[in-house]
């Protein structure tokens, strides 16, 4: 991390088909050794998935989706005297969709349907509804932050 300033957010393009620049986030993110267009195909074709199953526009579902996967709190060690402490903490809306994302794929990745894209439109189907891993996860997130309140006046 650079000590002198922040680092400047980069503003990435809308995706082709849908103009959605959270969409082409998830790409970016899922995508491996920059062949993007294997990225895209597997997202958009989770996404005709995810439309026949449901019957409705899939990137609102993908959004609804990712809405029942961003964690609102999480816990952030603090060392105070020696004892380190699970401090819970508000996750910055910024922080909140990268984290939704990054537990997407990482769920998705984590499945046993045979192609990604199989996988991908099945967790994205089970947060929709939520369940799946990715929402296990929030919940495991907010437990923690929950049972760890007692420090919360540590926050700095």
């Amino acid at each position: 991390m650079s000590r002198r300033h922040r680092a400047e957010k980069r503003e990435v393009l809308p995706d082709a088909k849908y103009g959605d620049r959270v969409l082409t986030k998830f790409m970016n993110n899922l995508m491996y050794d920059g062949k993007k267009s294997v990225a895209e195909s597997i997202v958009y074709g989770a996404l005709d998935r995810v439309e026949s199953k449901l019957k409705r526009e899939p990137v609102e579902a993908f959004h609804e989706a990712l809405e029942n996967i961003k964690p609102s709190v999480e816990v952030r060690s603090r060392r105070v005297g020696g004892a380190t402490y699970q401090v819970p903490v508000e996750v910055r809306p910024e922080r909140r969709e990268a984290l939704a994302i990054r537990w997407l794929i990482t769920a998705s990745r984590g499945r046993n349907e045979n192609t990604m894209e199989e996988r991908l439109a099945g967790e994205l189907l089970d947060a929709v509804n939520t369940r799946g891993s990715a929402v296990k996860k929030r919940e495991d997130t907010h437990k923690m932050a929950e049972a760890n309140r007692a420090f919360s006046h540590y926050r700095w």
